[in-house]
């Protein structure tokens, strides 16, 4: 019997310009794995898991779940591959259980962000965009300019880092030390401290701890 529907955040992902990866095989392999461990790590409250070729999806409590989901699922693939994510607000209905199948507004809210996040990024200007936000019709819940306003910023500054740059967001978002992080790069604990102030780190970091509080 199909549960009662329910008011939740929604998220939509696929992978982007993995048509030319030359080993798809080891690409889908480090996504099941990047999933496994999102579901460990972010507590989804239905498991972010692999709909059809390269798209998953998975259901957050609140928008703020979802947003900081959305940044650290990107981060766990870079430099490898990109991630788009549209992330709806709205009622959604399960419509069978094995395999589950779900529907209704905040599923089509988080479609259209996807689909926004793509068409925004080709345009002038927007070329790291790869994230976006909708609040289904009728739902109450946080306002979509001011959550987009902010993943314009943050997209930004994440698809401006370098490799070096994104392993040490990756460690800091695993909650790792700056000790730790200089030691793995061979560097002081200074040198990651100036590269995390200098390159934005420090602004994305706080950009996230603001957005994860989004209800």
């Amino acid at each position: 019997m199909p549960e009662m529907k329910r008011t939740t955040a929604t998220l939509l992902g696929d992978l982007v310009g993995s048509r030319t990866t030359a080993d798809r095989p080891a690409l889908h392999e480090r996504l099941v794995a990047v999933l496994d461990e999102g579901n460990e790590v972010l507590g989804p409250t239905v498991p972010l898991r692999i709909t059809v070729g390269d798209e998953y999806q998975g259901c957050f409590d609140d928008v703020g779940s979802a947003l900081h989901a959305a940044l650290w699922l990107r981060v766990a693939l870079l430099p490898a591959c990109d991630q788009r994510h549209g992330i709806g607000w709205g009622e959604v209905g399960v419509l069978a259980e094995s395999p589950r199948v779900e529907d209704g507004p905040g599923w089509w809210a988080a479609r259209d962000a996807i689909e926004a996040a793509a068409e925004g990024a080709a345009r002038p200007g927007l070329r790291h965009l790869r994230t976006a936000y909708r609040r289904a019709e009728g739902a109450a819940g946080p306002d979509p300019a001011a959550v987009n306003a902010a993943l314009v910023c943050r997209d930004h500054l994440l698809g401006s880092l370098g490799e070096r740059s994104l392993r040490l967001l990756r460690g800091v978002l695993a909650g790792r030390s700056q000790v730790e992080l200089a030691r793995e790069e061979g560097v002081s604990p200074s040198a990651v401290s100036q590269r995390v102030r200098h390159d934005g780190l420090a602004a994305l970091l706080a950009a996230d701890d603001l957005l994860r509080g989004v209800r």
